[in-house]
């Protein structure tokens, strides 16, 4: 009985010490927007889509202006989870196709497998793609406690099912952790993903430390049959914008704000706001046009997803925490998706060499402090496939090649300048806005408590104000922010003339010239070289692109018209002897006669003028016996023709 007592005893001690060390590490949220362009959200200046939550985040926080990204979703996102540039992990290549048996390695340790280890609680909640052929690429496979979400690179925001790319296999893809999930078909996906952030906020055991991946659907268009899905009073908020497919976007945008506001709150209210660190990011710039459009606007940035140019690799990003020092600014220090591992690794006071053999920097004090910033060069991208190249070293960037047969190297986007004027009362009456100020205020207040207890005097200047480190935030700090946060340019009609990367190597220098309007090369060859070299010393360390042709074996209408994880299946593929109800010689000749009405569909394609050359590629992109093929992996055959091919980022 004493014994018993006493190992009681010594175990809630033990636990009550982990619970302690555990406290002093900071929740973690990372909010990630999908396909979300520089020019729509309007802290950066435009007017037309108010997004006053994420406004309120990053005012009181710190905007990171010069935030960079791969330029498409699976690299973006591999980045983000290895610390690593896509180049060291074989990510580099466009993105995971819905029928390909391939994914993120691994043998790659990722972020929420870390923080697990440093005592987290670690959830992810909707968008994957990086990998699903087998389970074992899955999240709950890879660190994540819980997965409530989709695998593939969008959906339907409301049937919730998947439409590939290029070949004709659809079927629901909505799981929690491994099992799918119906329950919640005809409800949007962006009210979804917020109220299982919400939840698992509110039922979070405080005891220890969050981790936090919403990596939103929105604004990424959905299936290509009804790309443009918003509820229709959100669609209703903006009749000054007469594109009608952008009225939609701008809806869809408006509801994800509306999750920003949801999420701080709930944190708030469940006493962890003061100890959060909370990362709102797009994961690549918007696709203006073309596959998959979302109609959304890099402006005045020069080119969009999928492209080597700032359109694509700019992000939109801010931070915010009470751990930060200096808050309420813009930050021009230079940072990439692979920081953010070391960074908030080291935010949460954990050593960063044990993250191993990385390329992600640790920038937690260069934020928090406003110091300059650790990393003064970016390697945007080497593809070998692609046949393009591009980095920056300070204020220069390099370009050699293109994406696209070089269709998106253009400005491109609404400037949204001729939209209602912006209102500042919105940003400090929003709940982002209002649930801030609140939790400043406390700040303010247990400051000025703090001070009287040191002093034992009577109230000091900083006791008499309050105010501390913390300030209320304002309608002349946000002018001011928001002012600085613009980007100035104007692109020159002949921009395209001074700069084919194609034929020639380029040079900006992109402090100056942010919308990389005039080219260097000639001017300064000594720089140009330079960076040339530095390539060619990167190119020795990429890893070759991990890109596989699909299978038709991963086809939905085998699997009871669901996506599901094919690679795991032992049965003989051939022989068609599995007990599942889907599968037989009847669902596969309708798969067949998919395929057959598929030809005839690109045929008709291919009589239009207009449509030729996208029907070409749809032609060359179905599969042939069970293999799907993607690209060509051999350099030196002629490559297929992408017509502005976004894929499923």
């Amino acid at each position: 009985m004493v014994s018993g007592l006493a190992v009681l005893i010594v175990w809630s001690f033990g636990l009550n010490l982990v619970s302690s060390t555990n406290l002093k590490k900071p929740n973690i949220v990372i909010i990630l927007a999908d396909d979300l362009g520089w020019n729509d959200v309007s802290f950066h200046g435009s007017n037309q889509i108010p997004t006053p939550n994420i406004d309120a985040l990053a005012y009181n926080g710190i905007i990171l202006n010069s935030h960079y990204v791969p330029a498409l979703c699976t690299p973006s996102r591999s980045a983000l989870m290895t610390g690593k540039y896509p180049t060291h992990t074989g990510m580099q290549h466009l993105v995971i196709l819905a029928p390909e048996p391939w994914g993120l390695p691994l043998s790659e340790k990722l972020m929420p497998e870390f923080l697990k280890e440093a005592g987290y609680s670690t959830h992810a909640v909707g968008k994957w793609h990086l990998g699903f052929f087998r389970k074992e690429y899955t999240p709950t496979y890879r660190g994540f406690d819980s997965h409530y979400g989709y695998w593939n690179g969008y959906q339907d925001y409301y049937d919730h099912s998947m439409l590939a790319t290029l070949v004709p296999y659809k079927g629901y893809d909505m799981r929690r952790d491994l099992d799918l999930d119906y329950s919640n078909q005809g409800h949007y996906s962006t009210d979804l993903f917020t109220e299982e952030a919400v939840r698992l906020i509110q039922t979070h055991d405080s005891r220890r430390p969050m981790f936090l991946y919403l990596s939103h659907l929105a604004p990424h268009a959905g299936n290509d049959d009804d790309p443009f899905q918003a509820p229709d009073e959100e669609v209703a908020k903006f009749p000054h914008i007469d594109d009608p497919e952008r009225r939609v976007y701008a809806a869809m945008v408006s509801r994800l704000d509306q999750s920003v506001g949801e999420v701080v709150a709930a944190l708030r209210t469940k006493g962890m706001l003061d100890n959060s660190i909370i990362v709102f990011m797009s994961d690549n710039g918007a696709p203006t046009f073309g596959v998959h459009s979302n109609r959304g606007s890099n402006w005045p940035l020069r080119g969009m997803k999928e492209s080597p140019w700032e359109g694509g690799v700019r992000g939109v990003a801010a931070v915010w925490s009470p751990l930060l020092s200096k808050t309420q600014r813009v930050s021009n220090q230079m940072m990439h998706m692979s920081d953010w591992l070391p960074t908030l690794y080291s935010a949460a006071g954990l050593d960063t060499s044990r993250l191993g053999k990385i390329d992600g920097i640790d920038m937690w004090k260069s934020l928090s402090e406003g110091t300059p910033s650790a990393r003064t060069e970016i390697v945007h991208n080497i593809d070998e496939i692609e046949d393009y190249d591009t980095i920056r070293r300070g204020d220069w960037k390099y370009i050699r090649g293109s994406t696209q047969s070089g269709q998106v190297d253009g400005w491109y986007g609404e400037s949204g300048i001729d939209s209602p004027s912006y209102n500042t009362a919105r940003v400090l009456s929003s709940r982002t806005g209002t649930t801030l100020a609140g939790m400043i205020t406390k700040l303010q207040i247990k400051e000025k408590d703090t001070s009287r207890r040191k002093t034992q005097e009577n109230e000091s200047s900083l006791s008499d104000s309050g105010k501390g480190p913390w300030q209320l935030l304002t309608s002349s700090t946000i002018r001011s922010l928001r002012q600085q946060a613009e980007v100035h340019c104007e692109p020159p009609t002949n921009g395209s003339a001074h700069c084919n990367p194609r034929l020639h190597p380029c040079l900006f220098n992109i402090r100056e010239d942010p919308c990389e309007t005039t080219n260097l090369a000639s001017q300064r060859p000594a720089v140009l070289n330079s960076l040339q070299d530095t390539l060619e010393r990167y190119r020795g360390t990429t890893v070759r692109p991990l890109n596989v042709p699909g299978e038709a074996r991963a086809n939905p209408a085998l699997w009871n018209g669901t996506w599901v994880s094919w690679g795991d299946e032992k049965d003989d593929w051939e022989s068609w002897t599995a007990p599942r109800p889907s599968r037989g010689r009847i669902p596969l000749l309708l798969s067949l006669v998919g395929l057959l009405l598929a030809a005839v569909a690109i045929n008709l394609l291919l009589a239009s003028n207009t449509s030729r050359q996208y029907g070409t590629v749809l032609q060359q992109l179905i599969f042939s016996g069970n293999k799907i093929t993607s690209s060509q992996q051999d350099k030196g055959s002629s490559k297929v023709e992408k017509v502005v091919n976004t894929t499923e980022q």
